[in-house]
């Protein structure tokens, strides 16, 4: 009996001390400011939800485009697209959605899908644009939201390999006992996606081409996780990840059907996280056409292959213009 507790004890032991470290290093990696990491190519803009950062480009005339990321992202992950529309005439805002990029953060730790969509919506406010909102995975989530609470804030929607959760609210799901005290959250955070040692092996999981996450684009991911409290932030976000939300419109097929806004769904046919499938599905409730298909592409098209996926772009939003 002592050797079997002195075995558990080391196994603890040997569990803990990594994980612990884990945490503590994210705590002295975590030491700037916000304003201080925050690149000088964009600016704060003041919302009635809290101050957005937003990276432009393009003439002031342009037709106004709104770029959503997705988890774990930031506005950085879109230049290369930015720089395309901008080059095609398009007045290009990229935002940083919190918790992530350099966005105030909630206070209350709200990143639900709803409250993300009044964030979207309040940023056009503040903006005085009614633009098309281009919203990659996890971001056209809020986006469909957004759009479903009022379509009229818009000219039109892109998804790219949007992920929605249709029908979650159907099977609602309490968020897993081991995740639900702040604390074991932030363990799992430190260890997964606020560890730079991670950050290149978690972006290969979403691409069919891995060659793409290269380690200039990893760069770009980790940037803003030197920000104080960046591990804790993502943690408050966990939960709207892993338990679908039971108030949402976006999770309805019905909300769908009735979108009278310009919608286009873009897809990378490999995509093994939003299957084609459900774009398929996706497109078949919206009702205006297939989805467009990228090939050998799996779910971050805009960094796989630029050059088709914003030829697409550029076809999809000539088409949303030419309805409106």
């Amino acid at each position: 009996m002592k050797r079997l507790k002195r075995i558990l004890i080391a196994l603890l032991i040997a569990v803990l001390v990594p994980t612990l470290g884990f945490r503590a290093a994210a705590m002295l990696r975590e030491t700037q400011s916000a304003a201080e990491a925050r690149p000088e190519s964009g600016r704060m803009i003041q919302t009635a939800m809290g101050a957005i950062y937003v990276q432009e480009a393009g003439p002031e005339g342009g037709p106004p485009l709104l770029l959503a990321h997705g988890t774990a992202a930031w506005s950085g992950l879109w230049a290369e697209t930015m720089a395309a529309l901008a080059g095609q005439g398009y007045r290009v805002i990229a935002f940083d959605m919190p918790p992530f990029g350099f966005s105030e953060r909630d206070a209350a730790g709200d990143y639900g899908r709803r409250t993300q969509a009044r964030r979207i919506l309040t940023l056009t406010e503040a903006l005085q644009t009614r633009p098309t909102l281009i919203a990659h995975s996890f971001g056209a989530a809020p986006a469909a939201e957004a759009v479903m609470i009022d379509q009229d804030a818009f000219a039109g929607l892109v998804m790219i390999d949007g992920a929605l959760g249709l029908n979650s609210h159907l099977t609602p799901k309490p968020l897993p006992v081991p995740l639900r005290p702040p604390w074991l959250r932030r363990t799992l955070v430190s260890l997964t996606g606020t560890n730079p040692l991670l950050t290149g092996t978690l972006l290969a999981q979403l691409l069919y081409v891995k060659d793409a996450a290269t380690d200039e684009l990893i760069a770009i991911l980790q940037r803003p996780m030197v920000i104080e409290g960046s591990t804790a932030a993502f943690a408050d976000w966990l939960p709207s990840l892993l338990v679908p939300p039971t108030d949402a419109l976006s999770t309805r097929p019905e909300n769908y059907r009735a979108l009278g806004l310009p919608t286009r769904l873009i897809w990378g046919d490999r995509d093994t996280v939003t299957p084609p499938e459900q774009a398929t599905e996706l497109a078949a409730l919206i009702g205006q056409g297939p989805p467009l298909m990228l090939t050998d592409v799996g779910h971050i098209p805009q960094i796989e292959a630029p050059g088709a996926f914003q030829a697409l772009l550029f076809s999809v939003l000539s088409d949303i213009k030419a309805g409106n």
